[in-house]
């Protein structure tokens, strides 16, 4: 045989060789490849288990079913009769709507269906009266998935698939609303308050390319510099940790605190004059180690499974808000399922928290909302795993109740409380024995309020308010001396009780035109004691004050819609603070003109006033002739007046481009009685004037500045966003000389992107990976430099006044990435989240201070590199 005829013989009978094999594989390949599920039954079943039947279907046609047995319900009995049907029709009857099946080899599987109920109520936005019979459908359903509300509003879509969807809701005589990427998780119902607006053109015939702006307010009376968040963004956004007030720190014209405070610098205005609201009601300070007159701190003590959607207003407020010149927080805590009880638990680095909610009653319309968390680091070093000084200890409850009544209105009860603790101890580089200095914090929170709404008609209603708070906080300072005893050298403690009550009467007139009216007053006792050692060994006392105050606000607000394109919003605020009678009148006026489909102009004023804090008015000053007075407790009202002007663009349903210039001109401004002085609230950041300042009310001040914000909302698995702002903040005290703030960083920049990607089966609905990346830069806040020599001759900190801020800190850069894991199961959503702040631990200054051991200055700088990791169950 030649060598060629070889080759040749080779593949010849390799040919053979698979002819034969398929020849004789082929029955076997046809029956393997044969689908169980179009196998032909004839089958009578009377009363029988399911479980049962299945067996004898089973048996009748030789298909194995192969299921865990927990999905299979044990009192399901079944009765079916079918003559030469396939096994799909067989099933689709018999088995419940839970349950799904699919043809695996020569078997049936059946697994739990991933499936969830969406529920939700339309309202009018206006008057607040119940849609009856508004239409819901779900976009691009096939078959088409929708349903039709009840006589008060409610509707209800059951065997939701797991994952994203979207909603249109429409009325006649409404504009259709849709609702885009409404999250379903098996481990949780969806519930949504849903508000339309009525239709100006009703007769006219239109186009619907309806949306939903997730630009508009909660507030319909909020159309300027206002932005509606949700709480997926909240939990979202890569170095949020799941607060709120870290989350806003993301869009255009807000500023964070580089040091890991959550802190909220809106358009160069001190974070002191961000008013917080929840449930409608203005509430104390929500962070934990929380001081009188602060707005910050370095853990909330609300927690972000306990909030539904809010909004945070950056200027030329609506009128039914006052108080404040920078910044309105206005949150809102969900209803709890009415229909089911549901329950969820987290544990972080953070802390570890329970959330339960449910009917009181099975078939009432009532809920309940309940949720507690106490810090890990607590626990962990009371049960002796982590031992090191300065472990913060904190624990916070919340809850709501929700009591839909006939003939008594929607009453709702809620509750916020907060305790935190924590002590640090310096020790000596050389004896770690020997502690030269100890600093003992804490601080507590409560706040528990009612509210009434009552619809008097269909257009028509009244909201009443009626709550107390009680906040306090204590701060000990020890240090040891040269006879090696701990001695008291600065102590304050402060404790604050406050009464509010509150009504308005909310009228929708017409289509056109919706007004609004309330009263609020706040009552306030308290009681704040500072004392300190002073270099003569001497105990002075800055504050000691028992005292009542209040004050008094009241509003107006008017809305109308020119057509559907324009809508003005107009109306005055007046503050009275009962403690000196001073009091402010504040007009305001805004309009939105949407100019075309895409594009929507936008213009706002307004004047705004606010009290400082309560120990700026009692401080005890001292005179030249040595007589103690509290000379500012004449002080009046700080006023700002606002002027915004914006520009919109909408490229298509999820992107859209925003511009908005502002000026803020501020004055009325306490600043230091003397000519000499460069002392003024802007800068503040203690909880009292410095050394005890005399103040007045002659300072000004002025803010401006321009703000971009390019986003993509989250729509196919993704979203960006992109915010940058420059600015300028400037002050005027008494000596006649424009300076810089402390909090004129000039610029700030974000950057964020998020990806989801599907993993599991059916295209991943069950199980999705995600990966969120943002990049931020801060423009340095400025800062006195200290007088080393002087500091060292004096034995504290001492700076130099002479050309106060003039010192620009270094520019903060971070990078903080989050991956994130969730997975649904039948009957629970299983997530967790791992974050880096700070990936690359870039290390900017951005404080100093003066060492008194070491008699040396010491550098602050950014938060450094830190990994959070969060599982939350929800089921």
């Amino acid at each position: 045989m030649t060598l060629r005829s070889s080759f040749m013989e080779k593949p010849v009978n390799l040919f053979k060789h698979i002819i034969c094999f398929c020849f004789f594989s082929l029955p076997y390949l046809l029956f393997a490849q044969e689908n169980p599920l179009e196998r032909k039954v004839s089958i009578t079943i009377e009363d029988q288990k399911l479980e049962t039947a299945l067996v004898l279907i089973g048996n009748k046609i030789d298909v194995a079913f192969s299921y865990n047995s927990e999905i299979i319900p044990g009192d399901s009995i079944i009765s079916i009769q079918f003559e030469n049907s396939s096994l799909k029709m067989v099933l689709s009857s018999m088995l419940p709507p839970g349950i799904e099946y699919k043809a695996a080899g020569g078997q049936v599987i059946l697994v739990a269906k991933l499936i969830q109920t969406l529920r939700g109520r339309v309202v009018d936005i206006d008057s607040k009266m119940p849609v009856i019979g508004a239409t819901i459908q779900i976009l691009d359903s096939d078959p088409l998935v929708g349903t039709t509300t009840d006589l008060d509003g409610y509707f209800k879509l059951e065997e939701i698939a797991v994952g994203r969807v979207s909603l249109k809701v429409s009325y006649i005589g409404y504009e259709p609303k849709i609702i885009s990427n409404v999250l379903v998780n098996s481990g949780k119902e969806v519930y949504l308050d849903i508000g339309i607006i009525e239709n100006l053109t009703q007769l006219k015939e239109v186009e619907i390319k309806a949306y939903t702006d997730k630009r508009e307010a909660l507030n319909e009376m909020s159309i300027m510099s206002t932005r509606t968040f949700s709480i997926e963004e909240t939990k979202r956004y890569s170095g949020s940790l799941n607060d709120p007030a870290r989350m806003v720190a993301n869009y255009a014209g807000i500023s964070g605190n580089a040091q890991g405070n959550n802190d909220i610098v809106v358009r160069g205005n001190s974070p002191k004059g961000i008013l917080w609201r929840l449930e409608g009601i203005e509430i104390p300070n929500p962070n934990h180690y929380g001081n009188e007159g602060t707005t910050g701190g370095p853990i909330s003590a609300l927690n972000s499974s306990m909030l539904g959607d809010f909004d945070f207003l950056t200027g030329a407020f609506a009128p039914e808000y006052g108080n404040t010149t920078s910044g309105v927080f206005d949150m809102r805590l969900r209803k709890g399922n009415n229909e089911k009880r549901e329950y969820s638990f987290g544990l972080g680095l953070l802390g570890i928290d329970f959330t339960a909610e449910g009917p009181f009653k099975k078939g009432g319309k009532s809920s309940y909302l309940a949720n507690y968390r106490y810090s890990s680091l607590g626990l962990l070093d009371e049960a002796g795993i982590v031992d090191f000084g300065g472990v913060p200890k904190y624990q916070d409850a919340s809850f709501k109740l929700n009591f839909p009544t006939q003939k008594m209105g929607t009453i709702s009860i809620f509750g916020l409380a907060g305790l935190s603790h924590i002590t640090n101890e310096l020790k000596d580089s050389s004896n770690a024995e020997n502690i030269y200095k100890r600093v003992d914090n804490a601080a507590n929170l409560g706040v528990v309020g009612i509210n009434n709404i009552y619809l008097l008609n269909n257009k028509t209603y009244i909201k009443s308010s009626l709550s107390f708070a009680a906040n306090g906080s204590g701060f000990i300072f020890e240090e040891r001396t040269s006879d090696n005893i701990m001695e008291l050298t600065y102590k304050y403690r402060t404790e604050k009780y406050t009464g509010k009550m509150s009504t308005s009467l909310n009228r929708k007139i017409n289509s056109k035109n919706t007004a609004s009216a309330g009263l609020i007053y706040t009552h306030m006792k308290y009681s704040f004691i500072t004392e300190y050692v002073d270099e003569n060994k001497e105990t002075t006392s800055l504050i000691d004050e028992n005292a009542n105050s209040g004050y008094l606000q009241g509003y107006v607000n008017w809305k109308h819609r020119f057509n559907d394109d324009i809508t003005m919003v107009g109306g005055l605020h007046y503050l009275h603070f009962t403690l000196n009678n001073s009091y402010s009148i504040e007009p305001r006026l805004a309009a939105k003109w949407k100019v075309s489909d895409k594009q929507t102009l936008s213009a706002g004023f307004g004047i705004h006033s606010k009290m400082e804090s309560l120990l700026n008015y009692v401080v005890k000053v001292e005179d030249d002739s040595g007589n103690i007075t509290t000379p500012n407790k004449s002080l009046k009202l700080a006023k700002a007046n606002h002027y915004v002007a914006g520009y919109d663009c909408q490229f298509n349903k999820n992107t859209h481009i925003k511009l908005e210039a502002y000026y803020q001109q501020l004055y009325d401004i306490p600043v230091a009685n003397d000519k000499s002085s460069a002392y003024s609230l802007l800068n503040q950041i203690n909880w009292f004037p410095d050394e005890g300042q005399e103040l007045v009310n002659n300072g000004k001040g002025y803010n401006y500045g321009l703000e971009l914000t390019f986003e993509r909302f989250f729509a196919k698995n993704f979203y960006y966003l992109f915010t940058a702002s420059v600015y300028e903040s400037k002050y005027k005290t008494m000596d006649n000389v424009w300076r810089k703030t402390r909090f004129d960083g000039n610029y700030n920049a974000n950057f964020l992107f998020g990806k989801e990607f599907k993993i599991g089966r059916k295209k991943g609905k069950n199980k999705v990976m995600k990966l969120d990346v943002k990049t931020t830069l801060l423009g340095g806040y400025r800062y006195t430099p200290i007088d080393l020599e002087e500091s060292r001759n004096k034995g504290r900190a001492v700076r130099t006044d002479v050309n106060p801020f003039s010192v620009k800190r270094d520019d903060v850069f971070f990078i903080n990435i989050a991956g994130g894991y969730k997975v649904n199961r039948p009957k629970a959503t299983h997530e967790i989240k791992f974050e880096v702040l700070n990936v690359t631990n870039n290390s900017a200054k951005v404080t100093e201070y003066y060492n008194e051991r070491t008699e040396e200055i010491v550098q602050n700088k950014q938060l450094p590199l830190i990994p959070n990791i969060i599982y939350t169950v929800q089921f």
